[in-house]
């Protein structure tokens, strides 16, 4: 075993293409298996020290010399205490392989980000987060993402080792299909925001898939922080009953995005930041890839989550993520004012929203809230087209089921996601017909505001309301449902809420 020391005191540091990016002096290996090591392995360790505002990633290259059928790293750092209101230490890891590390990933093997204190990499298997694939020689680089530093500097020490011998075979991908049975165009319940043990979540593809099937939904999405790597990992989970899309949460330090429904081993970048003027490229990457973009929790409050690129490449919005909170009462406040904003533009673009549960592990209920979707049958390209035009609402659960429509005085009618094309002064009516939502109240939003709250649903939680309004007053109306609030004038919890119908003729 040896040791260095990497200090970014002690040794010289060099920019790389990325201007948030430094690397560290490289760590070499002798150019065959150690003479000493009876199993045929060579390790070394390195040490170091960032200082607080370190840059947001740190490359150590590696030199792995021809032979090598595995590589292993091990990592620790020092969390000392720190004053209340003082991020302390936190450290993320990933690696890139002899292609680089530039962006667009070319390189990338794996990003297990703080979820694992090791990992390794050969041909024929990998850590879950890791992608398995032949180890050739040539400089890899282990990425250091040192999310928060305390005041005190962040230890770290780095053990990797490098195992000689013949490498296996890398195993052909199989990926689940992009179609179910489906029911023809029907309403199809799903969760696009999840983890599995591909990334920091707790749960098996297969627990995830028995929950969702538990939880009523019809189909989900993968979405792991910032890896692909669970792609190849789903097939078997998949069934008639169940359509499973590939995607990733792409994690970066001004916010999460999902990339939802991209097509199979797909890996988008999510090194950089706001300021840096790239997240559009990586916007058109995802849908070049059949993928939708998804912004993640908006106003969440953990370092790096609240969303900062704006809404402009934007296919929808995580309006409700989990158990709501006051997080997602800002996020549905906010996203109103873009309906407003669109009504008063008059280019008829708007953006849909939608909820997911953003589920990590035990208690966190896959498919609470789920987004229920009018889609033409159960296929990814069905379903990416009804949340794209906003054909849908966010329920708590299976239990809370909506029908939601207006209608003019000739005939004229409109669902969740249309526009009802009448004249400003047509007298309208609003109708919806809930179930599985006792004792809530409904809630008719416009661009003007709430102008309609219902007395509370019957304990049965079925019922129907009907408000009556005109395109002059109303421009677009939506429904919320709530259960009853805990205080004074305090809005109550929801329990679903729909997508917007216009009203008039442009």
């Amino acid at each position: 075993m040896c040791e260095d020391d990497h200090g970014i005191g002690r040794r010289a540091l060099f920019v790389t293409s990325a201007a948030v990016a430094l690397t560290l002096g490289t760590v070499s290996f002798s150019s065959g298996p150690a003479a000493e090591a009876a199993d045929n392995q060579e390790t070394r360790t390195v040490r170091g020290t960032l200082p607080p505002g370190s840059p947001d990633f740190v490359y150590l290259p590696v030199d792995v010399p021809a032979g090598v059928r595995e590589i292993k790293v091990a990592y620790t750092y020092e969390k000392p205490s720190v004053p209340a209101g003082t991020q302390g230490n936190a450290l993320d890891i990933g690696l890139f392989d002899e292609r680089g590390t530039e962006l667009g990933g070319t390189g990338f093997r794996g990003w297990s980000g703080g979820a694992r204190s090791e990992f390794f990499v050969r041909a024929d298997d990998a850590t879950p987060g890791y992608l398995p694939g032949p180890v050739h020689p040539g400089t890899w680089h282990i990425a250091l993402g040192p999310y928060t530093v305390a005041p005190q500097g962040l230890a770290y020490e780095i053990t990797i080792t490098l195992t000689y011998g013949e490498q296996g075979v890398t195993p052909a991908p199989v990926y689940p299909p992009s179609r179910a049975k489906g029911r023809g165009r029907a309403w199809y319940r799903g969760d696009c925001h999840m983890h599995s043990w591909y990334s920091d979540g707790r749960r098996t593809p297969a627990e995830i898939a028995a929950l969702a099937r538990a939880a009523g939904l019809d189909f989900i999405n993968t979405s792991e922080h910032n890896t692909n790597s669970s792609h190849a990992h789903w097939a078997d989970q998949a069934g008639d009953d169940l359509l499973i899309m590939l995607g990733e949460e792409v994690t970066t330090r001004n916010g999460h995005v999902l990339a939802l429904g991209t097509a199979p081993g797909t890996f988008v970048d999510w090194r950089y930041r706001a300021r840096d003027n790239r997240w559009a490229r990586f916007a058109r990457d995802i849908h070049r890839a059949g993928g939708l973009v998804v912004p993640a929790h908006p106003h969440a409050t953990c370092v790096g989550c609240g969303w900062k690129f704006g809404f402009a490449e934007a296919d929808a919005v995580e309006v409700w993520n989990g158990p709501f909170t006051p997080d997602d009462e800002a996020t549905l406040a906010e996203w109103d004012n873009t309906l407003v904003a669109s009504v008063r533009e008059g280019h008829g673009h708007w953006l849909p929203a939608m909820g997911n549960s953003d589920a990590h592990r035990d208690p966190d209920a896959i498919g609470t809230p789920q987004t229920v979707v009018l889609a033409d049958d159960l296929t990814r390209e069905a379903v990416q087209e009804g949340i794209r035009a906003g054909r849908s609402y966010v329920a708590e659960s299976k239990n809370v089921s909506l029908t939601f429509g207006v209608s003019g005085g000739h005939g004229e009618h409109a669902g969740i996601g249309e526009r009802l094309r009448v004249d400003p002064d047509t007298p309208v009516t609003v109708r919806l017909e809930a179930q599985g939502a006792p004792r809530c109240t409904v809630r008719f939003v416009t661009d003007q505001g709430t102008l309609f709250t219902s007395d509370p649903l019957p304990v049965s939680g079925s019922g129907t309301v009907e408000w009556h309004t005109t395109p002059s007053y109303a421009a677009y109306v939506r429904a919320e449902l709530r259960h009853e609030a805990a205080a004074g004038p305090v809005p109550g919890v929801l329990a679903a809420f729909t997508n917007p119908i216009f009203l008039g003729r442009s």
